[in-house]
């Protein structure tokens, strides 16, 4: 349940309003006049409040409801409670998320430089920045408009970052470019130096990191995650990518648009994902792989040779997950007959 004291509401919202937003129809059009007054659980909603049905799992909650209005497929209505208000929509989840960013708009700071915080004489800020305590803008780095730099973060010297971009707290930015309405949340630390160095038995030689990171427009980075610089060739995020918390991405990785990296992947130098590509969570991906567009990855899979586009692998080492599910088939027969 959203806290009044930390989230704030938009009231006299209607549910014509909200159709209208998210690009749904009202079961009821003579029902457009409600207001809503929050969002909620289906299992915790009032009768003026705002929820949603997405999974076929919670039809039963669904069909208990006691929520005002409810986001829901249109084969499910059928299912609704008596007096439950429907907002029809083929992609119910969507829908509600965009109602819900519309009725708790996120809270910006105007803008500001905190005195608190130091920021370059060599440094160019655009209109509209937010620069809270214990920030530290280098010399040569450059902001765009409408960028909000969170307490005690470091933008290194000559990063850019582009128009609305927001840097969480706690967080340090080297040797990198940010695009446009990009959000990287508290703790990332992007641009270090990537894992290079050539082996010797009489002490491990550096390999200089030369690269950058170079991270495109409209991409999300979890908090405390890490990117590292390339060695020569730069590591890359595509544009419309997600990265959840607790990601590590090696050196000169190349990571396409629109892909999806779940909390506590890790994927070594040089490897690369094509456009679309889903990875759950504590998948390990080696060096030097290719995995190709629109492939999704399992949790905790092991991944050690390439992978073609659209595939779906499991398990560890990695496999087309048919094969995988034959194998488990088949291990626990044999362990029937110990």
């Amino acid at each position: 349940m959203p806290d009044p004291k930390f989230f704030d509401f938009k009231n006299g919202v209607t549910l014509s309003q909200l159709a209208e937003l998210s690009s749904c129809e009202l079961s009821n059009p003579s029902q457009g006049e409600f207001v809503v007054e929050g969002v909620a659980p289906l299992d915790q909603a009032g009768g003026n409040e705002l929820s949603f049905l997405d999974n076929v799992k919670y039809k039963d909650q669904f069909s208990a409801t006691k929520a005002g209005a409810c986001f829901v497929h249109p084969d499910f209505a059928p299912h609704a409670p008596k007096g439950c208000r429907l907002l029809m929509s083929k992609s119910p989840y969507k829908a509600y998320a965009i109602a819900a960013q519309f009725l708790y708009p996120e809270v910006k700071p105007e803008a500001q430089i905190s005195e608190r915080a130091y920021v370059s004489d060599e440094a160019v800020l655009g209109d509209g920045c937010v620069i809270e305590a214990g920030a530290v803008i280098e010399a040569g780095a450059v902001l765009g408009e409408q960028v909000w730099v969170g307490a005690n973060t470091t933008i290194g010297r000559s990063v850019k970052l582009g128009n609305h971009v927001r840097v969480g707290a706690n967080a340090t930015l080297s040797y990198c470019h940010v695009g446009d309405y990009s959000r990287l949340y508290p703790g990332v630390r992007i641009g270090q130096d990537g894992f290079g160095f050539a082996i010797d038995p009489a002490g491990h030689v550096k390999v200089p990191q030369l690269g950058r990171v170079i991270i495109e427009d409209h991409v999300e980075i979890g908090a405390n995650t890490t990117i590292d610089r390339g060695a020569g060739p730069d590591t890359v995020i595509g544009q419309g990518t997600w990265i959840d918390n607790l990601v590590q991405i090696g050196h000169n990785v190349k990571i396409g648009r629109g892909c999806i990296i779940v909390s506590q992947v890790g994927i070594s130098g040089s490897t690369v994902l094509e456009d679309f590509v889903a990875l759950g969570g504590q998948a390990g991906v080696a060096g030097h792989l290719h995995i190709g567009m629109g492939a999704r990855v399992a949790a905790q899979s092991g991944i050690m040779k390439n992978i073609p586009a659209g595939e779906e692998h499991m398990g560890s080492p990695s496999m087309p997950i048919r094969q995988y599910m034959k194998q488990v088939a088949l291990l626990k027969r044999l362990g029937k007959k110990v």
